[in-house]
């Protein structure tokens, strides 16, 4: 998993509360168990016509918004079904980062386990933060994981919360077979004596 630091980038914005798992990846697209080309049929209901064509007005479809990496989004955002392929197919969309006031919590947590930081802010500060992703273009953000802040256009800081464990992981970009071999030493420690005081096994 690709390790979070820092990132600066364009923030779009997507102002609708009660956004669910099937709006960001709709259910025809989970046949597949990969983790990669998701992301051109991210918010797919939203984002193309019944012709497949681009709808011009959605926010990703702007040439600004094209190569945004921030998502300020509404309150209970990801909601609806487990599936772990909604942050898969935001991540290969390009979304590191997603900024509400509130998060279903099984998309919260997978999450983390696939390398976006989701962070969770009063509605105020989410409300500036939107109104900033409007300048398009100019709508670039940094969001240092290691200070805990988000940096808006204008120089404005607004500090964030974040489980410490949490934090750790998308630092050193650990998900949860990283996190195991972290524990190699002392597995393969366990199963050397195991071999040697069950060999029958």
């Amino acid at each position: 998993m690709e390790k979070f630091t820092k990132l600066s980038g364009i923030a779009a914005p997507l102002p609708l509360i009660n956004v669910d798992t099937d709006m960001i990846i709709p259910k025809q697209f989970l046949k597949t168990i990969q983790r990669s080309g998701l992301g051109k049929n991210l918010f797919d209901e939203m984002r193309y016509g019944d012709d497949g064509a681009e709808i011009p007005d959605f926010v990703l479809n702007k040439p600004a918004y094209r190569n945004a990496q921030i998502l300020v989004a509404g309150e209970n955002f990801g909601c609806g079904s487990s599936r772990e392929h909604a942050p898969w197919a935001l991540l290969d969309f390009g979304i590191r980062c997603v900024i509400a006031p509130s998060f279903a919590d099984i998309f919260f947590n997978n999450c983390f386990k696939n390398g976006i930081l989701p962070i969770v802010l009063p509605q105020e500060e989410v409300d500036k933060l939107m109104d900033d992703a409007e300048r398009g273009a100019n709508a670039v953000v940094t969001v240092d994981l290691e200070n805990q802040t988000i940096t808006g256009p204008d120089g404005g800081s607004i500090a964030f919360e974040v489980d410490a464990f949490s934090k750790h992981c998308l630092m050193n970009g650990l998900d949860d077979i990283g996190l195991t071999l972290e524990k190699s030493s002392a597995i393969e420690a366990f199963e050397t004596r195991a071999a040697q005081s069950r060999p029958w096994v």
